[in-house]
């Protein structure tokens, strides 16, 4: 649901919240400074993320036809600067890819939500009538097709509808600061606190997911010096102490479990689900002892390839929920993809580290040589 005030058009990616009407660039609620033409050049990218936008198209839209020779060198100090401001980068991008010889594409998950009108009744009788309150006195309103007619009404009992609306103001600004309150303070954690992962739940039917995200997000929030996650020998410890094989999927319900006997205060349950050939990811951290929800988030990646690109946003996303600073996360917050952009490398990779706790590190080694043989610059494989 979109809460923006009525009027604002407003894309959200990472940590930034663009206001596509007001041109304004924010990151964590602060103001990132933008000219005016870049601005307009990452607004047309953000209202089709995950699509090719040309050139050709954006010189149309934003250039006007006599600035045609000005418009290369023009459109590239703008792209400049546009990946200053997003701290982003040509060889590495995070938002802004060039496609050689045609373009640009935005590659992270985007939410532009659409703001939809309250639809406004048609007058089916030629007469309604619509009972309103205004001030201290009632009135009806006649109204029809040709004509609004304002009859007064005697202020008899004038005092009772401002005040029955009075209290029910009171009752429900009394729940919702309660509910925000109570929200507010579970859902941070301190530095001291520990947290569980749950194996992510893939309904995709694609096994390459197995095992895989749930590696890669203990390696995203494992760069975080503000959250700890529990170890693998902990967790598998605290299972067999339950009379558990560490080798059974590792459920919402029995992290929680785990999570309660090991004194860690929250778990982190993951999720991936086809949405036509796109896939959304989500997250959610749940308190162990309550299993209220802490902080959840979820982003689409248009294919396969951007999955991790998408598992990267909503972390970082989730990070800050939980209580990280902006300050921290800027600092702290390594791009997943940038590891490998190879699903089946880091397949591989989690196969050889399971393999490790159950076998031994000699017979891991198949794993992470097929890791390197996938993804020769995959350099957690080799360390």
């Amino acid at each position: 649901m979109d809460l923006s005030p009525p009027g604002r058009k407003v894309a959200r990616f990472g940590l930034y919240e663009a206001d596509l009407r007001e041109c304004v660039l924010t990151k964590g609620g602060l103001r990132v400074r933008l000219q005016d033409q870049p601005f307009q050049v990452l607004a047309l990218l953000l209202e089709r993320p995950g699509q090719v936008v040309t050139r050709d198209e954006i010189r149309q839209k934003l250039w006007s036809a006599d600035t045609f020779v000005e418009f290369d060198d023009g459109l590239n100090s703008a792209i400049k600067k546009l990946r200053v401001a997003l701290s982003d980068s040509a060889d590495n991008p995070r938002f802004i890819e060039t496609v050689p010889r045609r373009g640009y594409r935005f590659v992270a998950p985007v939410d532009l939500p659409s703001a939809a009108m309250p639809a406004v009744p048609a007058l089916s009788e030629p007469d309604p009538t619509v009972r309103i309150s205004q001030g201290t006195a009632e009135q009806i309103i006649v109204a029809s097709r040709t004509r609004v007619v304002v009859e007064q009404m005697p202020p008899r009992r004038r005092w009772f509808w401002p005040a029955m609306g009075a209290a029910i103001l009171l009752v429900v600004v009394g729940f919702y600061v309660t509910l925000v309150l109570r929200r507010s303070s579970a859902a941070k954690l301190t530095e001291k606190d520990t947290i569980v992962l749950a194996d992510f739940a893939n309904t995709t039917g694609e096994a390459v997911f197995d095992g895989t995200l749930k590696q890669a997000l203990s390696v995203e929030l494992g760069q975080s010096p503000f959250l700890n996650v529990a170890s693998d020998l902990k967790v598998n410890d605290t299972l067999r102490r339950m009379g558990r094989s560490p080798n059974e999927p590792f459920t919402r319900d029995i992290a929680r479990e785990a999570c309660v006997r090991m004194g860690s205060k929250a778990i982190v349950v993951g999720s991936i689900a086809s949405l036509g050939s796109h896939y959304v990811v989500g997250l959610e951290a749940l308190a162990c002892s309550s299993g209220d929800t802490l902080a959840k988030g979820q982003a689409e990646a248009v294919n396969k390839e951007g999955v991790l690109r998408a598992l990267d946003g909503v972390a970082s996303q989730l990070r800050l929920k939980v209580g990280e600073s902006i300050s921290s996360l800027e600092k702290y917050d390594f791009p997943l993809d940038a590891t490998t952009k190879s699903l089946d490398a880091l397949k591989a990779y989690s196969l050889g580290l399971r393999t490790v706790r159950e076998k031994g590190e000699a017979e891991a080694i198949p794993f992470y040589q097929h890791a390197i043989q996938l993804d020769p610059g995959f350099a957690m494989a080799y360390a």
